[in-house]
C-alpha cells in the first residue's frame, strides 16, 4: 500500500527555495535546468529523497508538488500509472526573470526509483 506524501526542500542555481512534496516510495530526485545570466544552461539537484530504495508499492497514481513562493510558482503533477512504469517526468514552467522585466523558463525532472522493494 502505498504511503502518504513527505515534504522536502531545496534551492537552485540562484538560490530560489522549493517545498518539494513527494510519494517516498516513488520519488528519487528532482533536477531543476535553468538559463544563467551568460547565456549557459545549468542543471542542479534541487531534491534527493532521503530513502535509499521504496519500503512499500508506490501505488497506482504518481503525485508530485513543487512550490516556490518567491517565484508565484505552485504546481502539482498526478500521473495514473498501475503498471509502475513510468520512470521520469519532466515540467517546464514560465517564471519572472530576476529583473522582473520578463519571463523565462525553468524545468523540473523528477525521477522514480525503480529498485525492487525493501522487505
Amino acid at each position: 500500500m502505498a504511503r502518504h506524501n513527505r515534504d522536502g526542500h531545496g534551492a537552485d542555481q540562484r538560490g530560489f527555495t522549493y517545498c518539494v512534496s513527494y510519494q517516498p516510495d516513488w520519488l528519487r530526485h528532482v533536477k531543476v535546468t535553468r538559463d544563467l545570466e551568460n547565456g549557459r544552461q545549468s542543471t542542479k539537484t534541487l531534491f534527493r529523497n532521503p530513502l535509499h530504495g521504496c519500503e512499500a508499492e508506490p501505488g497506482e497514481r504518481v503525485r508530485t508538488k513543487i512550490t516556490s513562493p518567491d517565484q508565484g510558482l505552485d504546481f502539482e503533477v498526478a500521473v495514473i500509472d498501475p503498471r509502475s512504469s513510468v520512470t521520469r517526468i519532466s515540467v517546464s514552467c514560465e517564471v519572472p526573470s530576476a529583473d522582473g522585466r520578463r519571463r523565462e523558463t525553468v524545468e523540473f525532472t523528477l525521477e522514480g526509483d525503480s529498485r525492487p522493494v525493501r522487505r
